[in-house]
């Protein structure tokens, strides 16, 4: 096929601490020096895109030198830790935002889905913002009122669809957003992590369309995801980013097995209060955790079949009493597959916190029924339904082959790794 996208040496600076390219003294350096036919001296400085570490200069490159190209009915998935340029990336793909050098040239329109709420306008009704969107894309009315009905039924939001957006939930927001992206016939398709504010069925919705899209009607679809199943289920090839560069690209499996490869550990390299990459209004902050044995002493790892407690320190840093707290804590396989959701709200555990306090929450699982091996997780917090605090990949613990059944049996590696109590019983007819 076709090659319909080619990035060509892609490259984005910021200014630290400032809003826009940079001071009036940098910009009238770089006009002496533009006058007089000599390259951007700014361009030779900068420092690399790590969040791992402070820059001490003033200049970061948030992405330097990205080469890749894509074909038309293709899905490229881009994997990375958060703040390795991902985001950035597809902005610039998108028009949000231009290179500082390199160009992009494309085939066709583009369709973005990059934050909740992309593109729409608050006060416009989600049947108005429909017709905006599909307009910003240089549809017309027929073409939209074609489409209008399918994109209703497929955002789930038929309820709601003549009510203002910003009365919308992020949730709501989002499942709009994909189906307005997804519909309105677009080329190319560029999906961030937004989907991960969906619910499951959505997300499993949302993926089915994309797969349609490529597969049915040759669509180009860029895809963002922490998510490796889904990566996996979707993607033809792995584009993998680290601080800035494109360090990989090739086929899904072999990416994705390099990536988890190497950053294996890093999600426990800094203490969790200090870590950069979260996302939330700030309003609770994860400060750190840990995990107890029964008797109440911090231990290293857990094992299958005996009672475990993980708690969480969390700390409440406004001036105000906070209820209403959703706390979550999603655990997932060493290949970043979702294997099962610890969450308050689950079981009617209600979480309240007094101005500026730090309460340490306990998580009890009775005879853990996780089978050996390596277990990632991610810490989530919200406020009435806003998200406070997320951490992704927030911490990491193992966990020993044990006698779960108690048997005096020790289950292996071969008999799965999500264990279930059940009992065997023979009778005759």
């Amino acid at each position: 096929m076709s090659v319909i996208l080619k990035a060509e040496n892609i490259s984005k600076q910021y200014r630290l601490g400032t809003v826009g390219v940079g001071t009036l003294g940098d910009d009238l350096k770089r006009w002496w020096y533009g006058i007089r036919g000599k390259e951007d001296p700014f361009l030779k400085v900068g420092a690399e895109n790590n969040r791992s570490s402070y820059a001490e200069e003033d200049y970061v490159w948030a992405l330097r030198d990205i080469n890749f190209e894509v074909r038309q009915g293709e899905v490229l998935g881009i994997i990375g830790k958060n703040g390795a340029g991902k985001s950035t990336l597809l902005k610039i793909l998108s028009r949000v935002t231009s290179p500082t050098t390199g160009s992009i040239k494309t085939r066709g329109r583009i369709a973005s889905l990059l934050e909740v709420g992309t593109g729409f306008h608050g006060e416009l009704t989600g049947r108005e913002n429909i017709f905006m969107n599909g307009a910003v894309l240089g549809m017309t009315k027929p073409e939209i009122r074609r489409k209008l009905d399918e994109i209703i039924a497929f955002s789930g939001c038929e309820k709601y669809i003549d009510t203002p957006v910003k009365r919308y939930s992020s949730g709501m927001t989002v499942r709009l957003g994909f189906a307005v992206a997804a519909h309105l016939e677009p080329e190319i398709l560029v999906v961030d992590e937004v989907l991960a504010v969906g619910d499951a069925e959505f997300q499993k919705k949302a993926i089915g369309k994309m797969q349609d899209l490529s597969t049915g009607e040759g669509r180009t679809v860029l895809f963002v995801s922490h998510n490796m199943a889904s990566i996996q289920n979707l993607c033809d090839r792995v584009m993998l980013m680290n601080n800035g560069f494109n360090e990989r690209i090739g086929l899904t499996n072999d990416v994705i097995d390099y990536y988890l490869e190497k950053f294996r550990n890093t999600a426990v390299s800094e203490e969790l209060e200090k870590r950069k990459d979260r996302k939330g209004n700030g309003r609770l902050k994860f400060l750190r955790y840990w995990f107890e044995n029964d008797q109440g002493n911090k231990v290293a790892s857990l094992q299958s079949g005996r009672n475990c407690k993980m708690l969480v320190e969390v700390l409440n840093t406004s001036g105000m009493m906070v209820k209403d707290v959703r706390v979550s804590v999603g655990i997932d396989d060493n290949q970043s597959r979702r294997i099962t959701l610890l969450d308050n709200t689950l079981t009617n555990a209600n979480i309240e916190f007094q101005p500026k306090e730090a309460r340490k929450i306990s998580i009890v699982i009775p005879d853990l029924p996780l089978q050996g091996g390596q277990y990632y997780f991610t810490l989530f917090a919200s406020i009435d339904n806003d998200v406070a605090d997320w951490v992704i990949n927030a911490g990491e613990f193992e966990v020993e082959f044990g006698d779960y059944f108690d048997t005096g049996k020790v289950v292996n590696e071969t008999q799965g790794n999500f264990l279930i109590k059940h009992t065997f019983r023979s009778f005759q007819n």
